[in-house]
């Protein structure tokens, strides 16, 4: 399911100008990407800054350098985060991305 959102990009708030992107590819299960995935869950606001990103790709800000981690991104805000199952990943990133368009006014 994860790897069919690929290349998605969808529009999430009524007025069309807040929207989630995926990028999401098979990668060799490694320590790093223990997955098999190589993943970007981004929602981005009306002037295209991202909101929040879900993702493995590198090393997050306070590691500086080392191997890829997942993590997610809040307002620019790195938390590291564990993943239980592709669908717990999936429903994660939704409900922050509800938070955040909850506060900024965008959805009640």
């Amino acid at each position: 399911m994860l790897l069919d959102l690929d290349g998605q990009v969808l529009i999430d708030d009524p007025s069309g100008r807040h929207w989630a992107k995926f990028v999401v590819t098979r990668v060799p299960v490694s320590p790093e990407k223990p997955h098999g995935l190589d993943y970007s869950l981004t929602l981005h606001g009306p002037d295209g800054e991202r909101l929040v990103g879900f993702d493995n790709a590198h090393p997050t800000e306070k590691q500086k350098r080392g191997n890829p981690q997942d993590h997610r991104n809040r307002l620019r805000r790195p938390k590291p985060i564990t993943i239980g199952t592709r669908q717990t990943l999936l429903d994660d990133f939704w409900n922050t991305v509800d938070s955040v368009l909850r506060g900024r006014g965008v959805i009640p």
